[in-house]
């Protein structure tokens, strides 16, 4: 049996405008900008990454960035909202910033007792700010203005919303997630390691209908694996539980193997190298359009299909100049 799983990798969902989601996470939430790049099975659309200075594992949120996708709806079978950890005297902080830039958020109590505030993006998805009293360690993102001692630390967990628990849990259980408590129809699952992104809840809500994919969901999650071939062990394993995987994927910056839990949700395993410097170095993540070897040929027609953007640490630069 391989090492258990230690927490998430990467969160992808789904936007409707490039440039008012770049905004949105880089200058609200005060994200980084860690790479542009295109969707791999769609090279026509953005495929954006945001995280902590490094773009860690644990702290990557991304977007398969669809102008005009229609509005998607969450339901039965998706990963139904993502948590952020903020040190737990940050919440104040957070709740001011985000009523300041024109978005609602509501205080909805303790969960496992700690502090929760809910928000929603441009598009709807559901962002919720865990406060935290000890937070794990993080770079804090050298293009934002929020100070260090309020920054993001990287993600808390997730929820996904299922049918029923049995399924899913062996699943989770099986990567090597404990029982951690339930609070009614939440159920935590929290794996063996402090690190960011070690919670998953099953949200068990058997009277929704099963969600519609579009702009404002969450495509899938992604677990961390530390390499290569403790990614392929995990895929050994998995197929032998029945689950159908996918051979690797080369995704540039990791390595991915996908499969579909019981429940409905898109799970991914994705391996901590090589990392986002792999193309261009940190003091410069997210400036230049970075596309795979085998796409580079079509360059000049995938640039032109893409809307412009702008950075907003660019431009605020250029505005200083």
């Amino acid at each position: 049996m391989p090492e258990p799983i230690v927490g998430l990798h990467h969160v992808t969902a789904i936007a409707s405008d490039p440039q008012r989601n770049l905004d949105f996470y880089c200058e609200v939430l005060g994200l980084r900008f860690v790479k542009r790049t295109v969707n791999f099975d769609d090279p026509g659309s953005y495929h954006f990454y945001f995280g902590d200075d490094a773009g860690s594992p644990g702290s990557i949120l991304t977007f398969f960035a669809w102008p005009h996708a229609p509005r998607g709806r969450v339901g039965v079978g998706e990963t139904s909202s993502v948590a952020f950890s903020v040190p737990q005297s940050s919440l104040e902080f957070w709740e001011e910033r985000i009523l300041a830039n024109g978005f609602p958020v509501e205080h909805v109590g303790e969960r496992f007792g700690d502090p929760v505030l809910r928000l929603r993006d441009p598009d709807g998805m559901q962002i919720e700010l865990i406060g935290r009293g000890n937070t794990p360690d993080l770079v804090a993102p050298r293009s934002s203005n929020i100070p260090v001692e309020h920054a993001i630390h990287g993600f808390d967990g997730v929820t996904l919303c299922e049918m029923g628990l049995e399924l899913t849990s062996s699943v989770l259980e099986t990567m090597g997630f404990s029982n951690a408590g339930e609070e009614k129809n939440r159920i935590r699952f929290k794996s063996s390691a402090s690190v960011p992104g070690n919670y998953v809840d099953i949200l068990v809500q058997p009277e929704l209908v099963y969600g519609d994919m579009g702009a404002g969901t969450i495509h899938h999650i992604a677990f961390r694996a530390p390499t290569d071939s403790a990614q392929l062990e995990w895929r050994q394993v998995l197929s032998k539980v029945t689950l159908n995987v996918t051979p690797v994927r080369d995704r540039t910056y990791f390595h991915s193997i996908y499969f579909r839990e019981p429940g409905g949700v898109l799970f991914e395993i994705a391996t901590d190298l090589p990392g986002f410097t792999f193309d261009e170095p940190i003091e410069h993540l997210g400036e230049a359009l970075k596309l795979p070897p085998w796409l580079e040929e079509h360059r000049e027609d995938i640039e032109q299909a893409l809307s412009p953007i702008d950075l907003p640490h660019l431009r605020k630069e250029q505005a200083d100049a």
